[in-house]
């Protein structure tokens, strides 16, 4: 009696635990086919993939969390460049290439302590149109700051990689619109 009574429960347990675990792999497919199809409507979609991805955060976010989670990439790509421009600023000798540099610094301050959180509160708030907006302004500053160089610019990195998400950050917020 007690094999049969066994396999009966064997049988139970395993019928009960079948649709638990078949859900949770729907829940994870469909939080990765949010974040792809939510990139794929951004004009950087691997990028926007990879960021996503990467950040654990976003196993849990909506189309909302996810702009949160590129707003913060955003932040993080301004610290970076503003990093970069402090360093070239103590090796400049040269007056016009110090010059750009500072309207840089102003350029990526304005970013961080007006973009930045203009989109935060905004996403926070539920008004995506400022979120975007805040967005879009940092795309605009960073190519300002690359656009304020006679000749290369020593940020084109910093500059192209902060416009980069920005203008992907701001295309997820507008899919809230």
């Amino acid at each position: 009696m007690k094999p049969l009574s066994f396999i009966f429960y064997t049988v139970v347990i395993a019928t009960i635990s079948l649709p638990a675990a078949t859900n949770c792999r729907v829940v994870l497919l469909n939080k990765a086919n949010l974040i792809e199809e939510t990139c794929k409507q951004t004009p950087h979609q691997n990028l926007c993939i990879q960021y996503l991805s990467s950040d654990p955060r976003s196993a849990d976010a909506d189309i909302a969390g996810l702009a949160l989670i590129m707003v913060n990439v955003i932040k993080t790509k301004a610290n970076n460049a503003l990093d970069k421009i402090q360093q070239l600023l103590q090796g400049s000798h040269e007056h016009s290439q110090k010059e750009a540099l500072s309207s840089c610094a102003g350029r990526y301050k304005t970013i961080l302590e007006a973009d930045v959180a203009q989109a935060i509160a905004a996403l926070k708030k539920g008004d995506p149109k400022f979120a975007e907006d805040g967005a879009n302004d940092a795309a605009v500053e960073a190519t300002s700051c690359e656009n304020g160089f006679s000749g290369k610019s020593p940020l084109t990195n910093e500059n192209n990689a902060t416009h980069d998400v920005a203008v992907t950050t701001g295309a997820i917020v507008r899919q809230l619109l």
